[in-house]
């Protein structure tokens, strides 16, 4: 049972619900300074402005911090005190992100092939470029670490120095709300589903939303309690605000791109045996190369462990594979509260290596 809050606790409270209703909200929301250094169809790319109070360092190399599809690439950034990219510029790191920004309907008939081919490519060469032909450290979260390693296995060539994996599964049948739904979709043939998204010319921003609020469904509906009985945990507040902005903000999947994930991923679970077949050609992640740092949440249902921790199996040339797991959620393993002393420390630790 609980206890009846101290005075401390309740003034604490009355402080919060005045400021986040009557003065703008707790979370302090102010995006880290860039400066757009590169641009295509579908791709900004952006190096952040070094900040003051960097500790200084000799940084190992450029990182380019690639976002998934559907979420905001703020996703890095989701406010300040937990933002991993705030975090990377006060330990001094030359840091980019690219921005994939909104999906419109005449996107429609982009696939796979336009990420993994030009959009992370070309990113990958403009930093290295911009960062004095330096190789350059991947940071992907969720479906942008499928970009980040699927890309550096289709070529070679390009300057890569690591790649890091946050919340990113490669095993789909490891995936306990998707599980049970694979054998109706392997009878069907995705055949409802496609009618669907091509009607539709991709998945809808609230239809991704709400996807992501089912697989989170005990959270989303815990929220209100969560809240009522932490009204004088400012930090909490903050970062509860924090996510309502973000979530509000997803973007749309364009239809081709869609479908592969779709069929690809969910449906044939390709990926669980290293390999994906695009138009023309198949990308192998046995051709990793570059050392891999996967980390997953303990609290992710969207990417639990054994599904992103599967990607070990599957690139035996890998100069060295580390596996960690951090407290969170999918968004709280990159960028929770607790994020700051494990998540981000083992990142560190691979840039500094």
């Amino acid at each position: 049972m609980l206890g009846i809050p101290g005075p401390g606790r309740v003034a604490a409270g009355a402080a919060n619900f005045y400021d986040a209703a009557v003065r703008g909200g707790l979370a302090d929301l102010r995006r880290m300074p860039a400066a757009l250094i590169d641009h295509g169809r579908l791709r900004s790319l952006y190096r952040y402005l070094p900040v003051e109070q960097a500790a200084p360092r000799e940084t190992s190399g450029p990182v380019l911090l690639v976002p998934p599809l559907a979420a905001p690439a703020f996703c890095f950034d989701l406010r300040r005190g937990c933002s991993l990219a705030e975090h990377l510029l006060l330990e001094g790191r030359e840091t980019y992100i690219v921005d994939y920004g909104e999906i419109e309907f005449s996107d429609r008939t982009l696939g796979l092939e336009h990420w993994f081919d030009s959009v992370i490519p070309e990113s990958i060469r403009a930093t290295s470029a911009d960062a004095g032909d330096r190789p350059v450290h991947l940071i992907g979260w969720s479906l942008g670490g499928i970009f980040a390693l699927l890309t550096h296995a289709g070529d070679a060539g390009l300057p890569v120095a690591s790649v890091a994996l946050i919340g990113t599964p490669f095993d789909f049948s490891r995936v306990p709300m998707i599980a049970p739904l694979r054998p109706i979709a392997a009878v069907t043939r995705g055949q409802g589903i496609t009618q669907l998204y091509r009607a539709l010319g991709g998945a809808p921003a609230p239809l991704v939303r709400g996807g992501y609020q089912l697989l989170g469904i005990d959270k989303y509906l815990m929220k209100p309690w969560t809240i009522a009985s932490n009204l004088d945990d400012r930090d909490l507040l903050a970062q509860i605000e924090a996510v309502n902005h973000f979530m509000s903000r997803m973007h749309a999947y364009p239809g081709r791109t869609f479908g592969q994930l779709y069929h690809r991923f969910f449906r044939t679970n390709d990926l669980a045996q290293g390999t994906l077949g695009l138009t023309g050609r198949t990308i192998d992640l046995a051709e990793v190369t570059a050392p891999t740092l996967a980390i997953a949440g303990l609290g992710d249902g969207i990417a639990p462990v054994a599904a992103c921790h599967h990607v070990a199996e599957l690139i035996p040339n890998a100069a060295f594979v580390q596996l960690e797991t951090a407290p969170g959620g999918h968004l709280g393993v990159l960028t929770g509260r607790a994020a700051r002393r494990t998540t981000w420390r083992f990142l560190d630790k691979l840039l500094d290596r």
